[in-house]
């Protein structure tokens, strides 16, 4: 009986002694950690390897080992550790930590330690761990995060959002930035490829939608389109959209494409804002050349008219041809008078760089150009008609107003239609986008076809009134325009004339 034990212990031993070199001769790191009912930490084992790694010494293990475990954790890690070690002897859930090692020559190298747990008989708890070098993983980890962290941090610079589209599901990934752009979150659930077209401007789709298929059908190495989106405030925003397809079947049907979004808004305003000054100059341009030709032919006719007249009296001696031509030459004095007040209204038209707008109730001024025509009105039985309302009102400049309701009404009444009583239309309208006065005469009419370019000239008159003098409606155009208006004129002759004020209301 004795020696059966004997035997049992030998080959126990024995046992023990193979398992302990077989640790002892893996690389892996391989330990026991104790942990008495007291807390008190030990380590039952620890292999060679981990012995030689981290230079424990025979003093050290003779010690507690959370003394060695507090020399070589990271400081940074060292609460981490032991809270996440003192939570699975609690739960006697498996262990697992990440933790940071500084080793003798101050070199920090990273390792997960991961561990069975269970109770022994006496109240111990037992961790058999093992420890992975996590060092590359950890430095790729750090890298690919640092390499995020840049890319967001750009993304957020250039306020670009990224939006990833699955051609087969139709879903969209829009990013918090790309949502943002709108002023939505992702708790909105703009996600599908349709209700990102839902909200594309009606006179843009079309485009957009063509520049897509083009991409798709492999016509252009990248998507780009420019449109008006709809915001959550129900604005619509011009978004710079930048896409390519990153992947086909084997077939060459495209399956994703991914890009960017970009607010472009404020630029789109600038270029518009561009092409309206541009738009301006080229309207003044023109203007000046009209101007210089109208200078140039009409103080032409009244110089040639002095020097004919001035040789003239230089050559006749005949008294009365002499008088004659002294008449003349006062008539053509005085032509040439009116012509320079003329050039000089039109110089102050076109040369104030800022005219004065205010808000102007229209029915103050009309009221008030009726009253001073009251007896040319009552003269010639001119019915009026109103369709105005009180409350109506135009930003415009209060002069020029007066002056373009006078030559309206004034011409209305002077070139009425013999054969019936004369009647005057006035009516605002007004939507979104102009607001215009109707100005409507049942007189006798214009020929457009004719006369329609020259409608708006210096000095042109259109029929055979003593009065005429062709000044009216070119001084009103040059107002109309100055104040960034545009004027029509629909007319036929022995019917009437509609002239429509387009009003530029910006201030």
């Amino acid at each position: 009986m004795k020696t059966n034990t004997t035997n049992n212990s030998y080959i126990l031993d024995e046992k023990l002694s193979f398992y302990e070199k077989i640790l002892n001769n893996i690389p892996d790191l391989i330990l026991q950690l104790t942990i008495s009912p007291e807390n008190d930490i030990y380590f039952s084992y620890l292999n060679k390897t981990i012995v030689s790694l981290f230079e424990v010494n025979k003093f050290e293990l003779r010690d507690k080992s959370i003394n060695i475990i507090s020399k070589r954790i990271h400081n940074d890690d060292k609460e981490n550790f032991f809270n996440s070690l003192f939570n699975s002897k609690k739960t006697l859930e498996n262990w697992s930590c990440e933790f940071r090692v500084v080793l003798i020559d101050k070199k920090i190298q990273w390792y997960k330690v991961d561990a069975n747990v269970e109770n022994d008989s006496v109240g111990n708890t037992l961790f058999y761990c093992s420890l992975t070098n996590i060092s590359k993983i950890k430095s790729r980890e750090f890298k690919v995060q640092e390499s995020e962290t840049r890319y967001q941090f750009a993304l957020e610079a250039s306020k670009k959002g990224i939006w990833d589209y699955n051609i087969e599901t139709g879903e969209v990934y829009f990013s918090k930035e790309s949502l943002e752009i709108l002023q939505f979150n992702e708790s909105d659930q703009i996600n599908t490829n349709t209700k990102w077209d839902e909200r594309i401007h009606p006179e843009d789709l079309e485009n957009y939608l063509d520049h897509i298929q083009n991409h798709k059908d492999d016509k252009s190495q990248y998507f780009e389109n420019t449109k008006r989106v709809l915001a959550k405030d129900g604005s619509y925003k011009w978004i710079l959209s930048i896409g390519k397809i990153i992947q086909r079947d084997l077939n060459g049907y495209p399956l994703r494409i991914i890009g960017t979004h970009s607010d472009v808004t404020a630029e789109k305003l600038k270029e518009k804002q561009l092409l309206g000054n541009l738009d301006i100059i080229s309207e003044q341009n023109n203007r000046l050349l009209n101007f210089a030709h109208i200078v140039s032919h009409n103080l032409r006719s009244h110089t040639g008219n002095f020097e004919m007249l001035l040789n003239l009296i230089e050559t006749e001696k005949d008294d009365e041809t002499q008088e004659e031509c002294f008449r003349h030459l006062k008539t053509t004095s005085n032509s040439l008078s009116d012509t320079i007040e003329h050039l000089k209204t039109l110089v102050d038209i076109n040369s104030t760089p800022i005219h004065v707008k205010e808000y102007l109730r229209l029915n103050d001024y009309l009221n008030k150009t009726l009253e001073i025509l009251s007896a040319e009105i009552k003269k010639n039985k001119v019915i009026i008609e109103n369709n105005i309302s009180n409350i109506e009102g135009v930003n415009f400049n209060p002069a020029y107003l007066e002056s373009i309701l006078l030559n309206f009404t004034t011409n209305a009444i002077k070139y009425s239609h013999p054969d019936r009583i004369p009647k005057i239309i006035y009516t605002f309208e007004k939507n979104e986008n102009k607001s215009s006065l109707v100005i409507k005469d049942n007189g006798l009419g214009i020929n457009l076809d004719k006369h329609g370019e020259k409608l708006f000239g210096m000095y042109k008159t259109f029929h055979k009134n003593e009065d005429a003098r062709g000044i009216g409606l070119f001084i009103t155009k040059n107002q109309i325009e100055s104040m960034g208006g545009t004027i029509e004129v629909e007319s036929k002759v022995n019917v009437g004339t509609t002239f429509k004020i387009n009003f530029n209301e910006e201030i």
